[in-house]
């Protein structure tokens, strides 16, 4: 089957259902986002081994699945926790999250992971470039993904299309802004973008996203926002798409840097079509924080 057109049918399924996750929410969200996130974090690790660096690999893939679910319990509403199997859950993470400040949970993270090093690692097995992958692997591939969250509940609890169509705004933006750029710079591009980076990027490509990114999130807005009564005025949404386009082109180099010291092109083939996680939400993993963090200066 055409390379393309498996991309396409893979998309046209995993589109939907995570639309009816994101919309749904609640523990199976949560859930989702920590198979993401610990998958996601083996295949960072396995992107290291072949530097001769051994990263913790139990430990960070089991940090960087916990982190969904801590996060569920911290910014989900109480109501959301409707069934015996969510409080469950919610009652379990609890301590690990209620009783902790943010900063001193982020403290928290790099002391287990040093521990752990200094019972795993010899002083010849590159202790500091082990803690350090490990920690790298832990907040990328766990922890960046908990934005969904945070933007997922505080606009709504369950069953919310409100919610819903604000995490779809930056990842819109963004599917938009990789399929003009892959063309445009396929149909009109000469001039490489980084081509040590990225052989197949081009100047006009990444300028072409951009402006797709900020048209798509004019639509958007217009068409899924405004309907639901969470528009954005014109200005904020132009300064939203300009940036998630920049942001998500910054997401996608920053992995294929990593793919390139590996020296492979996939970083798995879990994905039919598309690769691995890392793969599949390379420019998320920088997108969704940075809408985070706009949609909180433009509320």
């Amino acid at each position: 089957m055409n390379n393309q057109l498996l991309r396409i049918l893979v998309a046209a399924v995993g589109i939907p259902l995570a639309l009816l996750a994101v919309w749904y929410g609640g523990l199976p969200l949560a859930l989702l986002i920590a198979v993401v996130g610990g998958v996601g974090a083996g295949e960072f690790f396995r992107l290291v081994e072949p530097t001769g660096v051994q990263p913790l690999k139990p430990l960070g893939i089991t940090l960087a699945a916990l982190a969904p679910l801590i996060t569920w319990v911290q910014a989900a509403p109480v109501a959301d926790r409707i069934g015996p199997f969510d409080s469950f859950v919610a009652a379990l993470l609890s301590p690990l999250w209620y009783y902790t400040p943010w900063l001193l949970a982020a403290m928290l993270l790099p002391l287990i992971i040093l521990t752990a090093v200094l019972f795993r690692r010899a002083a010849g097995q590159k202790p500091i470039a082990s803690a350090a992958t490990t920690l790298l692997g832990t907040l990328y591939a766990g922890m960046l993904p908990c934005s969904l969250l945070l933007i997922r509940y505080e606009a709504g609890s369950q069953q919310s299309w409100a919610a819903t169509w604000l995490v779809f705004f930056p990842l819109a933006i963004t599917w938009v802004c990789d399929s003009i750029a892959m063309y445009a710079g396929k149909a009109f591009g000469k001039t490489k973008l980084w081509p040590a980076v990225s052989p197949g990027k081009t100047q006009v490509g990444s300028v072409a996203g951009v402006i797709g990114g900020v048209v798509a999130g004019l639509v958007f807005n217009a068409v899924a926002l405004a309907p639901v009564g969470r528009a954005f005025p014109t200005v904020p949404v132009i300064m939203m798409g300009l940036v998630i386009s920049i942001v998500a082109q910054l997401g996608d180099l920053v992995e294929s840097l990593f793919k390139r010291e590996a020296g492979v092109k996939d970083s798995s083939g879990l994905i039919p079509g598309h690769g691995g996680v890392l793969d599949r939400l390379d420019s998320l993993y920088f997108v969704l924080p940075v809408a985070a963090v706009m949609y909180r200066m433009f509320e």
